[in-house]
Formats: C-alpha cells, structure tokens, sequence
C-alpha cells in the first residue's frame, strides 16, 4: 500500500502561497494530533473532541466519491479519549463532521477515497442539532461560497473548525456538549508578485434559546431521563476572528492580521464581543 495513506501528512502549512500553521493551544495544553488525509485533527483527550482541526482543499482536482457513512474510531489512541457511537446511540444528536467529509476528497482516486473514510473518524465528529434549518444549511456551504469567490492562488483554501469547548457545557453521557462552533477560512492573493493572505471568521450558535427561563430547569428532565441536553436551531454568524481567540484561547495571530471582515488592529476592545457578530440568513451577507 502506498505509505502516503498508511501514514497521512495531515494539514500542509505549505498549501497556500504563503505558509499558514495551525491554530496553536496555549502553552502546556495536552492534546493529541492526529494527522489523516490532507487534513488534521488536534483533539482535547479530557474534552474527547477536537480543540481544532484544519483542512486543505484543492478546488481544482476535487473529486466525486461514494459517501460510505462508515463511522469509526482511531486505533492510534486509547478508546476513553474519544467520544465514541455511544454518545449518538439512540437519541436524536448528528455526529457532525468537524472537517466536512467533501473538502480533503481531491488528488488520485485511491488517495480521494481515503481522505473520505478518514473524515469519518470519531475524532473528527463533534454533537449537534439533528433538526433541519435553514442556517445549517448555509453553515454547511460555507466553504463552498469562500471557494467560489477565491478563484485564484489555483483555487485552493485552507479552513480551520472546532467546537468552542466551554466549562458550562452540560455533561450527556460523559461527554460536554458543546453549544457553540467556529471555522475559519483562509485563502491568498497575488498582485504585482506581492501575495497577501485573507481570511473570515464564523461562529454557529446551537445553545437553547429560551427567555425567561433558567436553563438549570430545562436541563433536569434531560439528566433525569438520559435524554440529551436541550439544543436550540443553528445560528451562523460572521465575527471577528480576535473574537474566536476570546472563545478558544487559541493562538490564531496570522488569521486575525488577515481577517477581512474585522482585522485585529480595528478592534476597539472595550465593545461588546456580541455587537461586532453579524447574523446570516444567506451568503449574501457574508463580507469577503
């Protein structure tokens, strides 16, 4: 077999015109990285999700394989470290694809098929809202609408998603649920031989909206019954990607200097995070 896919690369920090690292944790965090086909996963093994992943994306030589569905843990890591079938089994949560299972499906045929089965790893799954709205959908196709309007640099994009992973996340199964997402997308332009990186920041909402009402109380039926804590319909929202710094305590320097919407350096930092977040009900709305 090829050693290319019995030892994946991961993320290339070298696949855009200029050089682009992951999202780095803070200093002295424990985590796992996990590299599969041209993506990879840092997972948080308390939390059992992913602090992070990134994915290249070749618009250029994507290609069109059967989905599979085959759902699968990592025999690279202990079993306890992953949230497993067990948190899905019999309740109404998605397994959502962190790295969505068509952006690393480029290259040769038998390198585009393990890139598919490799997106159904658990630890590229993180819990969501199984009902159907309208801002998943366009939470989904977000980096559709980046590649689409980034046709240059050989049409290729580079994204960055995880689970905001939160202490007041509620416990289902062993496992915090998280109430929040965020990706990031990034891609380069060249003008007059100068490249230059761009990038937008996203943030989807799941939490329970619910006014008036303490969530402490919504939440007991669902400890008392084992049934899974409340989640309220996607919110997609373009923010700045300083903001996602705020949420996750990553170190997204690069990102945030390139950030188009709202760039590091015209944040005011005595706003407010929620006044600078723009809610999209379309791609119309969103600024690249």
């Amino acid at each position: 077999m090829n050693a290319a896919l019995l030892y994946p690369a991961g993320y290339n920090t070298d696949f855009l015109a200029t050089r682009l690292p992951l999202p780095a944790p803070p200093v002295g965090t424990l985590i796992r990285e996990l590299l599969y086909t041209h993506f990879t996963v840092l997972l948080d093994p308390a939390r059992r999700l992913a602090i992070a992943t990134g994915v290249n994306i070749d618009g250029d030589h994507l290609v069109t394989v059967d989905r599979g569905d085959n759902w699968h843990l990592d025999s690279r890591i202990p079993l306890y470290e992953q949230a497993g079938a067990g948190v899905y089994a019999r309740n109404d949560l998605d397994r959502g694809h962190l790295v969505r299972r068509l952006d690393p499906v480029w290259g040769d045929t038998t390198t585009a098929r393990r890139a598919n089965y490799d997106t159904f790893a658990y630890t590229n799954a993180a819990p969501q809202a199984a009902a159907f709205n309208q801002s998943k959908q366009l939470w989904l196709g977000l980096e559709d609408h980046v590649l689409t309007y980034a046709r240059t640099n050989s049409n290729r994009i580079s994204v960055f998603t995880a689970p905001v992973l939160s202490a007041q996340d509620p416990i289902y199964r062993g496992v915090k649920i998280p109430q929040a997402f965020w990706k990031i997308a990034a891609w380069t332009t060249t003008l007059h031989g100068s490249t230059a990186l761009h990038a937008a920041g996203f943030v989807l909402d799941q939490s329970p909206q619910f006014e008036n009402i303490d969530l402490d109380t919504v939440r007991a039926p669902a400890r008392m019954y084992g049934t899974p804590p409340p989640l309220g319909p996607y919110r997609t929202y373009q923010v700045p990607i300083v903001d996602i710094v705020d949420l996750t305590g990553l170190n997204l320097a690069a990102l945030s200097e390139a950030d188009v919407y709202a760039p590091a350096s015209a944040i005011q930092e005595d706003t407010d995070r929620r006044t600078r977040w723009v809610e999209l009900i379309d791609t119309a709305g969103i600024h690249l």
